[in-house]
């Protein structure tokens, strides 16, 4: 089982680690996109300094590297022929290193995303009912404040709260993986901060970025 969960790191990480958002910038815009606008290698600074079409392109691969990072999780707890505890482990496990790989990407210098969308991924192929939840509620929370970090983080709060009281519709688990997916949610949840210090330094002090809507 040992082999199984670093084999399922290394899968998961290297997965995260391919930054779509540079390397949309530089075949759209000619530039890295951690060099424009808040440096920031995710869909948000794609779209302020590149355009919508990268943006879109970047959204969309970001959050099918958490989908496919959890589906290797999955299928390899099949081939380890692993119990509902651990093959939800597994599953855990492909979840953060995803996520780290796109915070601190090893083909990119260590330098990448925040991980929301990469996070989104994970939680929509994971629990789909959760997913559904934090994905309306984030919106919604941009919709009205216009602040994405916002948005990103009360969703990525209300991920491990969802996950004590729902324990159904769970791609691998059952009542008794409730512990391990409420300490998952957690780590997730602190990594999403962790990574958005500054942005609540800057909602702090009101001079964080809004998001224009245009007719």
């Amino acid at each position: 089982m040992i082999w199984a969960i670093i084999l399922t790191a290394i899968i998961a990480y290297l997965l995260g680690s391919i930054s779509f958002s540079i390397i949309f910038t530089k075949k759209f815009a000619g530039f890295d996109v951690r060099q424009k606008g808040s440096g920031n290698a995710g869909s948000t600074n794609v779209l302020r300094t590149a355009g919508k079409k990268p943006a879109i392109l970047t959204l969309i691969c970001d959050v099918l590297k958490g989908v496919v990072a959890v589906l290797v999780a999955f299928l390899m707890g099949k081939i380890a022929n692993a119990d509902v505890w651990n093959s939800a482990l597994l599953i855990q496990v492909a979840g953060v290193c995803v996520v780290l790989g796109h915070t601190f990407p090893i083909f990119f210098g260590f330098k990448g995303g925040k991980g929301v969308a990469t996070a989104l991924g994970v939680l929509l192929i994971t629990n789909w009912q959760i997913g559904l939840i934090c994905l309306v509620f984030a919106l919604v929370l941009m919709a009205i404040t216009r602040i994405v970090a916002l948005g990103s983080i009360a969703a990525a709060i209300l991920f491990p709260v969802l996950c004590f009281f729902i324990t159904n519709n769970f791609l691998v688990g059952d009542s008794s993986t409730r512990i391990s997916y409420l300490v998952f949610g957690i780590i997730m949840a602190l990594i999403v901060i962790f990574n958005h210090r500054s942005n609540i330094q800057r909602m702090a002090s009101g001079t964080e970025n809004k998001l224009i809507f245009k007719k």
